[in-house]
């Protein structure tokens, strides 16, 4: 075995151990965002909040009524009803966890956030080392892809932050998706360090995957925010209607941290919409890509299939949204669907169909 082999194999066993302490602080990072949740809205700051809004209530009602025993005339305020716009929005306050959360919340989630950081940069540490080690771009299979993927959307977690961006309530389900991710990737997925077929060398794996990356990335943070608001819009119905049956303890405690359903759906529109510019360039740059190793622009292979699909559904929910004022619960199931598209081209595409983007294995 030459030197060259010898520190490339050092450089790939550095990568792996780097991995797995990565994912043993995330570990720590999930703990503390789990405090950040389960304790932080019953702090005391928290209680207080809530009994002082009462008080007001109170106090602004026995006022009225002492105007009224008095002779004066009292002048009443229409009172602020909670109702569900067209659109399927409430005129709700955030939760408390939007905002940083209570006292206690918020010391647990700055040490959340600091473990996050940590492993995020021993996790960029092992991506680079396996880079390092094959001397290419980290992403020349799934299970390079998948470590690279999970890094870049713990990279937009913390660029949304430091643009002081009100997103740490991504912080627990971003850290619980990196975790699976990389234990996916290390169970099932992991592929030795070695060197790609020729069609694989080329500057356009460095253009075409790093975009497909950053664009599934920031999809993700969508889908989350997606998700969390089908949630939210659900927890805000039922405290609406007061008649019906109302939200457990559990439920209650964890919801009411979410930002409302309505900045919820905005930002998860907004998210969407700033990164399909991205995967269309996406799909182009990899047309081009094809037409330089196969000699086509498109072949109809399943991965260029499912890229398609993905782009049409994301481009349905952006014109419902911009032409036919689609908001709420509707465009948030065609958004789920599109980012299932996603995911399904990544995984199922690339496991379970056989097509010329095959060629790099799991």
């Amino acid at each position: 075995m030459n030197l060259a082999a010898a520190a490339n194999e050092n450089l790939a066993h550095t990568s792996n151990v780097l991995i797995y302490s990565a994912m043993a602080v995330y570990t720590l990072a999930f703990l503390a965002h789990m405090a950040e949740w389960v304790f932080g809205s019953r702090s005391k700051v928290a209680r207080t909040a809530a009994a002082l809004t009462e008080e007001k209530s109170a106090a602004s009602a026995v006022t009225v009524q002492s105007k009224a025993k008095a002779g004066g005339t009292a002048v009443l305020d229409r009172p602020k009803v909670v109702t569900r716009s067209a659109a399927g929005s409430r005129d709700v306050p955030d939760g408390i966890g939007a905002h940083g959360g209570t006292e206690k919340g918020d010391l647990y989630g700055r040490i959340a956030v600091s473990l996050t950081v940590l492993a995020w940069l021993i996790h960029v540490g092992g991506v680079v080392s396996r880079a390092l080690s094959v001397q290419r771009a980290p992403w020349g299979n799934m299970y390079e892809f998948s470590t690279t993927f999970a890094a870049v959307a713990v990279a937009v977690y913390l660029i949304l932050l430091t643009a002081k961006k009100n997103v740490r309530w991504i912080g627990l389900p971003l850290v619980t998706t990196v975790l699976l991710d990389l234990g996916l990737a290390i169970s099932v997925l992991y592929t030795a360090s070695d060197q790609l077929v020729p069609a694989l060398h080329s500057y356009w794996l460095w253009i075409h995957v790093s975009c497909a990356i950053i664009s599934g990335a920031v999809l993700y943070m969508g889908a989350v925010a997606t998700l969390l608001y089908l949630f939210r819009d659900r927890y805000e119905a039922k405290l609406a209607n007061p008649a019906g049956k109302q939200p457990g303890a559990f439920a209650k405690s964890v919801l009411e941290r979410l930002p409302a359903a309505a900045s919820l759906d905005k930002f998860a529109y907004r998210i969407n919409a700033t990164v399909f510019p991205l995967w269309t360039f996406t799909i182009i740059a990899g047309a081009i890509w094809a037409e330089a190793a196969w000699g086509r622009y498109w072949g109809w292979d399943p991965k260029e299939v499912w890229s398609f699909i993905t782009w049409v559904a994301y481009a349905c929910y952006l014109h419902a949204r911009a032409t036919a004022g689609w908001k709420g619960r509707k465009a948030a199931y065609l958004a789920l669907i599109a980012f299932a598209c996603y995911l399904f081209n990544y995984y199922g595409v690339n496991i379970f169909v056989t097509g010329l983007h095959s060629y790099a294995g799991v």
